[in-house]
């Protein structure tokens, strides 16, 4: 049986409004870390995910609006699914395309401030984007470290093709990133050489080894130091990298480190608030921050989100 055949319509996804599927397809066209690894349409996404060893695809289709979302879910892929990894999948495709997000308050605190009103207004109904998995966020950030994006994606593409999985779909095979299981009995030496640095092999196996022993739900709701603490212990991940993957691969936005002005996080939202305020001192740009709350997260996502050619990472 292939995986044309075996497919499977799950109950419809239900955003919290508002919630725009054209602005999440649209983060995801310029979104450099996963370039060509899903397909997309006018209101569709196809992805694929490997769960407990097997490689799932998904379809997503808006059917809903603005205000009253909803997504059609089917599942496919080459063997049986048990309720048990369908519903794995299922959270899975609401926690990256953060459907649970209700950005009200959010943007109550926008209209209070007139430049950043625009850019809410530009990208109205988006929830945050995050990387499939915190695990796959955390590789990526090892490969990025002195790397650019270009060299970095061929690696990433490397490990995706010798140790992850693929689904056929009508538009060829989508290729899922590996679970920390598939990369278990790879040493360092070996996924050191797969990506040509053996440093980063060296980051990799900590993460491969760290993220295999933890649970993503703690991850997801211990509270922010903690889980900032754990990912800063993983050896080769930094300050910049577990901020990364505390905001972009676990949507952890209730805080967002702007204390070091010189920390590679801080310059980058700084670049993109001057493009929305004007030159800002670091103690103004502290200000703007301050009036987000638990809110300055998503504050700094859509300032990067919303400039004009520029990929988020």
């Amino acid at each position: 049986m292939t995986a044309q055949h075996l497919r499977i319509l799950t109950p419809p996804l239900r955003p919290v409004p508002p919630f725009d599927f054209g602005q999440s397809l649209r983060f995801l066209g310029d979104f450099a870390p996963t370039d060509g690894e899903q397909q997309l349409g006018a209101q569709t996404l196809t992805k694929a995910v490997r769960v407990q060893g097997q490689t799932i695809g998904f379809s997503l289709r808006a059917t809903g609006s603005k205000l009253a979302p909803e997504l059609t879910c089917e599942l496919f892929a080459d063997q049986a699914l048990n309720p048990q990894t369908e519903e794995a999948v299922y959270d899975r495709a609401r926690f990256f395309l953060s459907l649970g997000d209700d950005l009200t308050p959010f943007y109550a605190l926008a209209e209070h401030d007139a430049p950043f009103r625009k850019v809410v207004e530009q990208l109205s109904g988006y929830h945050q984007v995050k990387f499939l998995t915190p695990f796959e966020n955390a590789c990526w950030a090892v490969l990025t470290q002195r790397t650019s994006g270009s060299p970095a994606r061929v690696m990433k593409r490397k490990l995706v093709e010798t140790y992850g999985g693929s689904v056929p779909s009508g538009s060829g095979p989508l290729w899922a990133f590996p679970e920390p299981a598939d990369l278990g009995r790879v040493s360092a030496e070996e996924l050191g050489m797969m990506v040509g640095n053996s440093r980063k092999g060296e980051y990799l196996a900590a993460a491969v080894q760290a993220f295999g022993q933890i649970n993503e739900d703690w991850l997801r709701q211990a509270p922010y130091d903690e889980v900032e603490t754990w990912l800063r212990g993983i050896h080769g991940i930094g300050a910049w990298s577990a901020t990364f993957v505390l905001l972009r691969g676990l949507g952890r936005m209730e805080k967002a480190p702007f204390d070091d002005p010189d920390s590679r996080f801080t310059e980058e939202v700084m670049k993109a608030a001057a493009r929305v305020y004007g030159p800002l001192s670091f103690g103004a740009f502290q200000a703007h921050a301050r009036r987000y709350g638990d809110w300055q997260g998503y504050w700094a996502h859509y300032l990067r989100a919303a400039e004009t050619g520029k990929s988020v990472e």
